[in-house]
């Protein structure tokens, strides 16, 4: 038996994993010292983010689609992630099933029901549009496909891509820095590392304590609803400790135990739960509202994508589309190293059509069912959803729409279990990738796999101990400050990403190969 000569911590990226935690940390005692002041310096931060960057969080993600679009009829389109002899790491199921729900989360169970409520009882003051009208129907249909479908899905693939390029055919370190190699070059890159990568920990955590949040206001409304149980702190702190300790455990896993098990199940409810809701909910006006929604969509993409479609001087594109593109941006370059470690093997084209045609669609249609099913039931019932809105939370939506449908109470408990699933299936991915980038090596040496599990569990702890926080004392409002937080950091990174997108597919034009 071998004897370690070193201590395990010796596999410990210092300068990547202590800023981002010492940060986090002193916002944490902050946060229980003086709550009133700490959101108030939250608030103020996130305030000018949004209002300083707003045009930036669009611009650079209407450029991304643009890009995919590009490389996926280019040359670039056919080499093959980890050369002409790479295997697959994974079959295209458990591959399409990860990439699937290690972006979608809790985010798409929560909004899908909530979100429309809100757009049809107050639609943008510049469209002049009369809440609960047709017209406001079709523009919050094609809202929620700019939300949560092709535009999202690209700020997740571009990094994603072009990480997996250079992992494994340019032999570059797993870090975030490497898929900067190619615009700013591998000396700039290898001293910078650090920096980028502790910046990018820092916006995932951020993005991560908000998603969970979001799936503690879920869950903790399902208890309440189904069990008669007092919503409060407590059993919100209850319920962020069983979903962190699950994540972490499954992370721990590894890739084919944990995360590709839970995956594949959970994309199964998903699609089991889609299918009961369009087949017994109201099937015809799913239909309609979905097809008049991606009309919308489709011809008012580039307004929206530029922040046009609304007056100037109107603040609901920064408080509804740019909040949603800082969420997404936040998670994005952390997930993009799992999401591109497990893409050996297959070509930049089908990269593309799993992890952005593939998600949008399932979005396009999970979207036009459980939106068009609020929409429609909200209606049949003179308000009945907007009401709890208002009086019950956000959180109460999804069960009250269940309870619109046979087999209620049976749904509504599987909602609860398809809710832990989402999060954490989309939670251990990304613990597992944080946990590899705060280590030394990401080869399998005993230090650095016992420096990685203790890792996914401090990492996780922090990230709960923030959701709890922010959900306990600032509801919706504290999830949105940190997305605001961690997306900021994240976008410039992905900026210089997307140039190295182009860069590479210059390479293969001139060269034939990368």
């Amino acid at each position: 038996m071998r004897v370690p000569t070193t201590s395990p911590l010796s596999a410990l990226r210092k300068s990547v994993f202590w800023p981002p935690f010492t940060l986090l940390f002193i916002a944490v005692i902050f946060s229980f010292y003086d709550v009133e002041q700490f959101l108030l310096v939250m608030t103020g931060i996130n305030d000018w983010i949004l209002k300083s960057f707003d045009w930036l969080f669009s611009y650079v993600t209407l450029s991304l689609v643009m890009s995919l679009v590009i490389v996926y009829f280019s040359p670039l389109g056919k080499v093959k992630i980890g050369g002409e002899n790479a295997e697959p790491l994974l079959s295209k199921w458990k591959w399409f099933s990860i990439a699937l729900c290690t972006t979608l989360a809790t985010g798409i169970l929560f909004w899908a029901v909530a979100e429309p409520m809100y757009h049809m009882s107050s639609p943008p003051a510049s469209l002049d549009l009369v809440a609960n009208s047709i017209e406001t129907r079709d523009f919050t249909m094609a809202t929620m496909f700019m939300h949560w479908s092709i535009s999202p899905y690209a700020i997740y693939c571009v990094p994603s891509l072009v990480f997996a390029l250079c992992y494994y055919n340019l032999n570059k370190a797993y870090t975030i820095s490497s898929f900067l190699v190619p615009t700013i070059g591998q000396t700039a890159a290898t001293k910078g590392a650090s920096v980028i990568d502790a910046i990018a920990l820092f916006a995932l955590v951020a993005g991560m304590a908000s998603s969970l949040g979001t799936g503690i206001l879920v869950l903790s409304g399902g208890v309440e609803a189904q069990l008669g149980w007092q919503n409060g702190k407590l059993m919100m702190a209850g319920v962020a400790t069983l979903i962190v300790l699950t994540f972490v455990f499954s992370a721990v896993s590894g890739l084919h135990k944990g995360i590709a098990r839970l995956s594949s199940l959970n994309a199964k409810i998903f699609l089991f739960f889609c299918i009961f809701v369009f087949v017994f909910g109201p099937t015809l006006f799913i239909l309609n509202v979905g097809y008049n929604g991606v009309v919308e969509y489709a011809s008012s993409f580039m307004q929206r994508s530029t922040n046009t479609l609304t007056h100037a001087s109107d603040n609901w594109a920064r408080e509804w589309t740019v909040f949603y593109f800082a969420n997404w941006y936040a998670w994005a370059p952390i997930a993009a190293l799992f999401l591109g470690r497990i893409a050996k093997g297959y070509t930049v084209r089908q990269f593309i059509a799993v992890n952005l045609i593939l998600p949008s669609c399932c979005a396009i249609l999970w979207m036009s069912t459980f939106s068009g099913s609020a929409i429609y039931f909200d209606n049949v019932l003179q308000g009945a959803l907007q009401q709890s809105l208002t009086s019950n939370g956000p959180e109460s939506l999804i069960y009250m729409l269940f309870e619109n449908l046979p087999l209620s109470s049976v749904m509504a408990i599987l909602l609860i279990v398809i809710t832990f699933i989402s999060f954490v299936t989309a939670a251990d991915s990304n613990t597992d990738a944080m946990s590899r980038l705060c280590t030394s090596s990401d080869s399998l040496s005993e230090e650095s796999e016992q420096t990685s599990m203790k890792l996914k569990f401090v990492w996780g702890i922090t990230i709960g101990i923030i959701a709890w926080v922010m959900i306990s004392f600032a509801s919706l409002d504290g999830i949105r400050m940190m997305n605001s937080l961690g997306g900021l950091p994240a976008l410039l990174i992905i900026m210089i990403s997307n140039i190295s997108l182009f860069i590479l597919l210059r390479r293969v034009i001139k060269g034939g190969s990368l």
